[in-house]
């Protein structure tokens, strides 16, 4: 994908994963979606790392989300930002709330807090502490928490880019904590705070995220600053319409990339999730730059379609570049463990073109080369062995002489000959054709025979027939 250009808009985006775990198929669409915007606006896209819960985020799971968006294309446009390197920024933040009566320092004890909430589990109003009027305690360093000092009626609006306008009443939000009782910043604290610092105007993320909306804009009113426009995009569905789980089938990026996707595959799979534009069902990133905008996305989850992502990854297999695809499936191939000829990677780059459009993925494609890479001598089928008997091994003698004297070795070049050869015998391609594929495959999967002389080359057809023909003398 091409990255950052000059920023012409404004626009800002941010993809703001925790690594508690792997980059999720869904957080992946997140950051596509903000990728597109950004880039269809002029605009810039960034990336901040909410790692704020430090016990449960990890080294290796922020590694495993970098790993993910690389192999998708997608990098920030400025440097990373670590949310935990931000704490301090956050409690300068709460102090200013402070200071403006729109926070307030809350000492309520474990069962007092559990009773608050059990009560508005029952009905009552949102959870107010009576701290929130109180004049402190004789000993105010007692351990406490900062809570924001919500407005108490009225309501709060969500103008949200997919949702449309969304109102929430203000009693049904809590007075949540800003600061927990050892210093730390809570999310919806961080989250304003940081996106505000980045100059972030356009909030694109999943709509689990809605309720969080309306607290995170009384904050940034409390707080005086401009809102972002929020865009809450709905959830990824299995087919069945359930939530996406494990039973679904994969889940992390690196998952997709390890069947054999490619990520111009996946990307524009993702896009189709959720957005899209008319009936097109496969697009160029440059298209999808051009057409995408976040008021387009629907409101329905999406759900994930196997079949629809196999057709759409072979589409973008067609047209790749064949050396890609040669080292592509050379790598897949090694990951397997596989037993290879040591002029592999030649062969799959002769094989690829030959084979590609009936692949739906790289680990697919590795099945259809699989034909090029056996050694001499091919072990032949027992069907093979039968079909060979005195008149098609003479048959096949003539057909060696002819194509050893071809003056030319390519694909059209031998679908002539074959076709000549066949009516030069008066007989079908059946009388000679399956003991030919036999000989030049072991058995494989492979394509037609032209492609397939093709694809092994003059001098390992005509060994390769030349063994089995010796085999019968």
């Amino acid at each position: 994908m091409t990255n950052s250009p000059a920023t012409t808009s404004g626009v800002v985006t941010r993809f703001a994963p925790s690594p508690t775990g792997f980059l999720h198929i869904g957080g992946a669409r997140t950051a596509l979606f903000n990728w597109l915007y950004a880039r269809h606006t002029g605009g810039k896209f960034l990336i901040r790392v909410e790692d704020t819960d430090r016990e449960r985020s990890t080294e290796p799971a922020v590694a495993a989300i970098f790993e993910g968006l690389d192999w998708l294309g997608m990098k920030s446009d400025d440097a990373v930002v670590f949310q935990h390197k931000q704490a301090d920024r956050h409690r300068e933040a709460v102090q200013q709330l402070l200071d403006t009566g729109h926070a307030y320092r809350c000492w309520m004890t474990v069962e007092e807090l559990a009773l608050a909430r059990e009560a508005a589990r029952a009905g009552g109003p949102a959870l107010r502490s009576p701290w929130r009027d109180a004049p402190p305690p004789n000993d105010p360093t007692l351990p406490h928490v900062i809570r924001f000092k919500g407005p108490l009626d009225g309501t709060t609006l969500v103008d949200d880019m997919v949702k449309g306008p969304v109102t929430f009443n203000n009693t049904d939000l809590d007075d949540l904590v800003l600061l927990r009782a050892d210093g730390a910043p809570t999310y919806n604290l961080a989250v304003v705070v940081d996106d505000h610092d980045m100059g972030v105007t356009h909030v694109i993320r999943g709509d689990d995220h809605l309720n969080n909306a309306a607290r995170q804009t009384l904050i940034y009113q409390a707080m005086g600053w401009t809102l972002p426009a929020f865009g809450h995009i709905p959830l990824i569905h299995g087919p069945d319409g359930a939530k996406l789980s494990k039973r679904h089938g994969a889940q992390a990026v690196g998952e997709f990339a390890d069947m054999g996707y490619l990520p111009e595959g996946l990307r524009n799979y993702l896009a189709r999730l959720g957005w899209g534009h008319g009936d097109d069902e496969v697009f160029s990133d440059e298209q999808a730059i051009a057409w995408f905008d976040v008021k387009d996305v629907v409101k329905a989850p999406a759900r994930l379609d196997w079949a629809k992502l196999n057709f759409i990854n072979s589409q973008h297999l067609r047209v790749a570049e064949d050396g890609r695809l040669a080292d592509l499936t050379l790598k897949a191939l090694n990951a397997q463990g596989a037993p290879l000829p040591q002029d592999a990677a030649a062969r799959l780059l002769a094989t690829v073109p030959q084979v590609k459009e009936g692949a739906k993925t790289i680990l697919e494609l590795s099945e259809h080369c699989a034909f090029a890479l056996k050694l001499r001598p091919l072990a032949l089928e027992e069907k093979t062995l039968k079909q060979l008997n005195d008149e098609t091994v003479e048959r096949l003698t003539r057909l060696r002489a002819q194509l050893a004297a071809a003056p030319v070795w390519g694909v059209s070049e031998l679908e002539t000959l074959l076709k000549s050869f066949a009516e030069s015998e008066g007989v079908g391609f059946g009388k000679f054709g399956p003991s030919l594929r036999g000989i030049l495959t072991g058995g494989a999967q492979a394509p037609d025979l032209n492609k397939i002389m093709a694809a092994l080359g003059r001098d390992e057809s005509l060994g390769r027939l030349d063994d089995a023909l010796a085999s019968r003398a």
